[in-house]
């Protein structure tokens, strides 16, 4: 797992250390000759340096270059500088590194590789005046681009832009911030490297899950067991308008593609004929039905409460049966772990209940529609710092929240986790039910923390669409391609 935190906790981190460990300087060193280090250079580079310590690591940079006979010339945005940045400007000059202010003539075209050191991660807004002319210029030009820190004009809590430059490699400094990963990052970032240069986070940071921490999570099988084991899941879902949620769910969990031992499909009795050809080893539970929807019914509510490890509730539920008394009434009498998606998650957000008292483990898995309802924030407010959001929810429900995005979030409000597996092609209809099925399956059949496997659940959906897009492109991708992958991407993490 790689750290990840927010730009508070880099500048905290980043004072703290200067006052107590490492004098400023001597950290825009490191931070400049990382980023040599960092690159294969080749041809003639043009380093172009802002006005804050994000332009000193570029000159620090140009020194490095200069120093192994690399061709390169700084561009200045201003003629002004930081202490530390004039500091190095100067060294710059008595090496007769040649130099330039930026004018409306200078042509960007002679580079081959241009460098990206005008704001930091602090950056907020949108970006204008020179600035603005600048990055568009890069973003338009054909050199090699690289970002030094974070690319400039995105901004380093949320990954949004109105501009920013979109680089072929971005190189983090310290720790990775969650602008890096979050939103729009995955667009304007090509390739993306952390380089350590000894600032310790001094507040808890974020964790991202990668590929080799996902076999340490899933717990290995014991050849002496059975499927009691590993766990009945009951999913709860479907209508006649929308009996495909459900089916996708199952198929992501049913056949023990993601664990689970038994896997229960509970659907309104009026569409069982539909659901029935696409079952093989999942069992069918007819559920009483109202007009096409689930009805309210205490002993089949209770039956499955009874013989339920997993219960997920939401996909394809639709909102014209009585989901407010089945939710109230397994948030009231279920103690396993309860995960509510889609309309159990729409249902929820009409109800006056406090999930403090649910008797369960909760998961919510709402996109950011569905969380505005939730929270009662704007997407807007969310979108500022949609961390501080989902922690601070989760920690005053005492709940897991997953919130899906570009990259997805997990966190129960003291740890928070982040994935960032998945691709544009699964931003389609139904991709969130095969994340329920997936989740329900881990859930239910891995020793693991709640948060650990709702997190792991998270990576396996998204790189279960990173092999679909292999096989069909994000154009044509279809939640269904996401499914069928489930299995291979398991069998691959874990090898």
């Amino acid at each position: 797992m790689q750290n990840v935190i927010s730009v508070d906790n880099m500048r905290k981190s980043d004072k703290y250390t200067i006052d107590n460990v490492t004098p400023s300087r001597e950290l825009m060193l490191r931070a400049g000759k990382s980023v040599y280090n960092s690159v294969k250079w080749y041809g003639k580079a043009a380093i172009i340096c802002g006005t804050g310590n994000n332009g000193g690591d570029g000159y620090i940079l140009a020194l490095e270059m200069a120093k192994n006979n690399i061709e390169c010339e700084i561009i200045l945005v201003k003629n002004k500088f930081s202490p530390d940045g004039e500091y190095y400007f100067n060294k710059c000059k008595e090496m007769n590194i040649p130099y330039t202010v930026y004018s409306a003539s200078t042509n960007f075209d002679n580079y081959d590789i241009i460098v990206d050191c005008i704001f930091g991660t602090g950056f907020k807004g949108a970006v204008t005046g020179i600035e603005k002319e600048i990055i568009e210029k890069i973003n338009t030009g054909k050199a090699y681009k690289i970002s030094v820190d974070i690319n400039s004009g995105l901004n380093g809590d949320n990954g949004l832009s109105s501009l920013c430059v979109i680089s072929d490699l971005t190189v983090s400094i310290g720790t990775l911030k969650s602008g890096h990963i979050l939103n729009m990052a995955k667009d304007k970032i090509g390739k993306l490297i952390n380089c350590d240069i000894g600032i310790t986070p001094i507040e808890k940071p974020y964790r991202l899950l990668e590929k080799e921490d996902i076999k340490s999570i899933i717990k290995k099988r014991e050849n002496y067991s059975h499927k009691g084991i590993y766990g009945y899941v009951s999913l709860i879902g479907g209508s006649l308008e929308y009996s495909g949620a459900i089916k996708l769910a199952n198929i992501a969990s049913g056949a023990v593609r993601s664990g689970a031992g038994v896997v229960r499909l509970c659907v309104p009795s009026s569409i069982t004929n539909g659901v029935m050809p696409y079952i093989l080893e999942s069992t069918l539970y007819p559920l009483n039905d109202q007009n096409g929807s689930i009805a309210f019914n205490k002993d089949q509510l209770d039956t499955l409460i009874n013989s339920s490890k997993v219960i997920a509730i939401g996909m394809g539920l639709g909102n014209k049966g009585e989901n407010e008394k089945i939710l109230d009434y397994l948030l009231n009498k279920y103690e396993g772990i309860l995960i509510i998606d889609a309309d159990g998650i729409n249902t929820l957000a009409k109800m006056n209940i406090d999930l403090k008292n649910a008797k369960g483990k909760i998961v919510l898995t709402p996109h950011l529609k569905e969380f505005e309802r939730l929270s009662k924030l704007s997407i807007s407010e969310i979108n500022e710092n949609p961390i501080k959001s989902a922690e601070e929810y989760a920690k005053n429900n005492n709940i897991v929240l997953l919130l899906k995005g570009t990259a997805t979030i997990i966190t129960d409000g003291n740890e928070t986790y982040l994935t960032s597996t998945g691709c544009a092609g699964m931003a389609t209809g139904g991709s969130g039910d095969v994340l329920s099925g997936i989740l329900a399956g881990i859930c239910a059949s891995n020793g693991a923390s709640l948060i650990e496997n709702v997190a792991v659940g998270a990576y396996i959906n998204g790189y279960a669409g990173e092999l679909a897009k292999e096989e069909v492109c994000d154009i044509s991708m279809s939640a269904y391609d996401t499914a069928k992958n489930v299995g291979k991407a398991i069998c691959q993490l874990i090898k």
